[in-house]
């Protein structure tokens, strides 16, 4: 039986390996790094992404922090729209 792999938060994954950890596909990890959602360091011309990086991304700490924002972003406009004029 074939065990996961650890995502070890001090090593070094090449975007292939990050995509093979995430269960990613190569345009997700792409996009995932364009945008900036996954934070990496280009090292002769590729990406080297720290575990940490990968863990902080699946972590449900960051979920949270995520669903928060969200949650106040929405209240912020539903406030805005309740103060037009009907």
């Amino acid at each position: 039986m074939h065990m996961s792999e650890e995502i070890k938060e001090n090593a070094v994954y090449t975007t292939a390996e990050a995509q093979n950890l995430l269960k990613i596909s190569e345009s997700t990890i792409k996009r995932l790094l364009k945008r900036g959602i996954l934070k990496a360091n280009k090292v002769g011309g590729q990406y080297r992404i720290m575990g940490k990086e990968i863990l902080r991304l699946i972590s449900p700490e960051l979920e949270k922090k995520s669903e928060k924002m969200y949650l106040k972003i929405k209240k912020r406009a539903v406030d805005v729209i309740n103060k037009w004029p009907v």
